[in-house]
């Protein structure tokens, strides 16, 4: 028994008990400190490995793969700030309930808190953004401890998945020598002949009893005037389905937040109205639109019209969360309600009465959506570019089959006012757990690591925040095609209140940088366009899809304009509804 083999048989037996819990993924950030656990993980023949350089990067790109997969994706890393550089991404997958499997290795014990390089306090380093943390024990080939590594490996795992999902830290310390020896025997097996893991990670789905079935359907029967607000929900079309037919019964209108995936598919969707956040900044559609009861499924929407909605309105308010949390940020819940929301539909449509007329209370969310939509597209008609049109324009050319991944600040909110229900499979994704900026680009190519025409819509700032994301591009052959729009600053502050406070803006929220982009695509290989007109555009996108490797595309607004087109946008969708609810009486 040596050092070597003690190390190469424990390391060995937490790899291949990952693999065996269903890991199949892992993103690497190489380091010294680490060696052993990489060389393992490339050794594995069931395992694939991304090697990126960069922490922040790799993290998020670990994230971006899980999230599109749905599967627990490994994350590797040596000692010391390397570990610090995930932060970011852990917050988000916490908040975004993805699940990551965190791998940091250490120094040994000895050489902690006496001045070693590379040693720092990597003790529950997350904090309370780890849903697990483990500080493993010290390499060695004896049975039990061959069996605690593996236990390990197979709860981490599971614990990760378990709802609600997330990351969990397992922090190795390793002593020299680091380098495994793959000429010993039985690497994956030594100890054990199981063909299965150790724990099967069938996780269960919560539901609700039959009395409260009928509870909850005799309290929805009695309020006609309802509706489902839909936040961003797992992928899942039966799930879609069951929302659907819910809906249709009660007669409640879907607000379907652009995550939800409910704007986009061959699922019905003539319930579901997408114009909200256009139409509700209006106090008389306020007064107008007022529900008796709310039923809500996912996160909190983008829209901070619709959330303000939900927050005036004094209702009944039943949040429906099948990982058993409590997600009400506006405080006015009246029934948290933790079941699988599959389920929870299954368990109240047989027992809902069934309407024979589409009701007037739905009719008139309908209406509205339907003047919505069409000032909406009759204001992108003659617009020179405009960053709202870049959405209603990529709906338009986008394949069939497709995933469009958007930026924080003013991409995704006109993804939420732009996107309009479609009979195409295209699936929408933002990193909204946090709402931040970082990390964008590296989640989005992971996202076309699986989807094979993968669009991104960035601003300028967040695409600087994770230009060394662009490297995966080039070192993993990924093929994306980025929408760089770029107003020259942070767009999203013209719309806020310190906007008027004009002696500071554009130095403290502005933030201008008149980078020239192009050099930075150059450095990875990519191919860089910048569009003139729509026509150019619609060129620029189509060539882009029939190239393959990373291709961006710069589409230059400017601030002011785009401030001002909003608003004009949004004064036109209230005065046109004020319009045709007069002619109604």
């Amino acid at each position: 028994m040596t050092a070597t083999s003690e190390l190469t048989y424990y390391i060995g037996a937490f790899v291949d008990e990952l693999v065996k819990s269903g890991v199949n993924e892992v993103v690497i950030s190489p380091g010294s400190r680490s060696t052993p656990i990489a060389i393992m993980m490339a050794e594995h023949p069931n395992l694939n490995i991304k090697v990126l350089i960069d922490e922040r990067s790799a993290a998020f790109y670990a994230l971006g793969l899980a999230k599109v997969t749905g599967k627990a994706v490994a994350l590797l890393c040596t000692s010391g700030t390397a570990a610090t550089n995930y932060y970011p991404a852990i917050v988000e997958a916490y908040y975004s309930r993805i699940p990551l499997v965190v791998i940091t290795a250490d120094r040994p014990h000895e050489l902690r808190d006496v001045g070693a390089p590379q040693a720092i306090d990597q003790i529950k380093l997350y904090g309370d953004y780890a849903k697990w943390f483990v500080e493993m024990s010290l390499p060695s080939e004896d049975k039990g401890k061959l069996q605690y590594v593996r236990t390990v490996a197979a709860r981490a795992t599971g614990t990760a998945l378990a709802a609600p999902s997330g990351p969990v830290h397992l922090n190795f310390p390793l002593a020299e020598p680091l380098v495994p020896d793959l000429s010993l025997e039985n690497i994956w097996t030594r100890h054990h002949e199981k063909v299965l893991s150790i724990m099967e990670n069938n996780l269960g789905k919560l539901t609700i009893t039959e009395s409260e079935a009928i509870k909850i359907s005799t309290l929805l029967s009695e309020n006609k005037k309802g509706v489902i607000v839909c936040g961003e929900i797992k992928d899942d079309e039966h799930l879609r389905a069951q929302i659907v037919a819910l809906a249709e019964k009660l007669q409640y209108p879907i607000l379907a937040d652009p995550l939800s995936q409910l704007r986009s598919g061959v699922h019905r969707k003539q319930v579901i109205v997408e114009g909200y956040d256009a139409f509700l900044r209006g106090e008389h559609a306020l007064q107008e639109l007022k529900p008796e009861v709310i039923i809500r499924f996912g996160s909190m929407p983008v829209s901070k019209f619709l959330s303000l909605y939900i927050k005036k309105t004094d209702c009944l308010q039943l949040i429906v969360d099948g990982d058993g949390t409590w997600r009400d940020p506006t405080l006015q819940a009246t029934h948290i309600i933790h079941s699988d929301e599959a389920l929870f539909c299954e368990a109240i449509l047989p027992k809902l009465p069934v309407v024979n007329e589409q009701a007037d209370w739905l009719n008139k969310f309908l209406l509205i959506n339907e003047t919505t939509k069409k000032v909406l597209t009759n204001h992108l008609d003659d617009v020179p570019l405009f960053e709202g049109k870049v959405i209603s324009q990529l709906q338009q050319i986008l394949p069939a089959s497709s995933c469009l991944f958007v930026g924080n600040s003013m991409p995704i909110r006109d993804l939420d006012t732009f996107f309009f229900t479609n009979n195409k499979r295209i699936k929408l994704l933002a990193n909204r757990g946090a709402n931040g900026i970082d990390g964008v680009v590296s989640s989005a190519l992971a996202a076309s690591s699986v989807h094979e025409h993968t669009v991104l819509v960035i601003g300028d700032l967040s695409f600087y925040h994770d230009m060394n994301g662009l490297l995966a591009a080039k070192l993993l052959n990924l093929n994306i095609t980025i929408v760089l729009i770029n107003n020259n600053g942070g767009g999203i502050f013209s719309f806020l209140p310190q906007s008027k406070v004009e002696k500071h803006f554009e130095a403290l929220f502005g933030t201008p940088t008149d980078l020239p982009f192009g050099h930075a695509v150059a450095l990875y290989n990519g191919q860089y366009d910048k569009v003139e007109n729509w026509q150019d555009f619609h060129e620029k996108m189509e060539h882009a899809f029939s190239t393959k490797g990373l291709n961006v595309i710069e589409v230059s607004t400017n601030r002011l304009e785009n401030e001002q087109l909003h608003r004009k946008m949004w004064e036109n969708v209230s005065r046109e509804i004020q319009l045709s609810r007069k002619k109604e009486f």
